[in-house]
């Protein structure tokens, strides 16, 4: 289990044991599954339903894959808790959290004053994601 630092859900915390994505097709009793960069989230989309946790690992701060398995289990209808592991720094924050993302589990604690700023940086963002915000381009069109 790894420590949460920030969470953005008004639901219980899942602390239920992350297996692979491999064995978890195999499983018929797992709630909770981890993805790493090698991954394919999509082989998840067949199970989103019986998924309370999706975790996403980062490795290393460079690999993004994690931001693309996010936004492709959000897209598929994913309403679990989706948390980003790892390698995860204050620049990354605001954008993993516009990919989907609703908790985070830093390996190295990040300062809370910092986090509020990042998660609180932009008010407007040019690409639509899946936060709902519309884009800034598509303001200017609103009556």
């Amino acid at each position: 289990m790894v420590d949460v630092q920030f969470r953005f859900r008004d639901d219980d915390a899942v602390n239920d044991p992350a297996v692979t994505v491999d064995s978890f097709a195999q499983q018929s009793n797992a709630s909770a599954v981890r993805i790493e960069p090698g991954d394919d989230a999509r082989d998840l989309l067949p199970y989103l339903d019986r998924l309370r946790l999706i975790e996403v690992n980062f490795p290393v701060w460079t690999d993004g894959r994690g931001y693309s398995a996010a936004r492709v289990l959000r897209e598929a209808g994913y309403d679990g808790e989706l948390r980003a592991v790892g390698d995860v720094l204050i620049d990354q924050l605001a954008l993993l959290r516009r990919c989907g993302f609703d908790a985070f589990a830093p390996e190295r604690p990040l300062d809370p004053a910092d986090a509020e700023a990042a998660f609180t940086r932009w008010h407007n963002v040019y690409q639509a994601t899946v936060d709902g915000r519309p884009p800034i381009w598509a303001k200017r069109h609103q009556g």
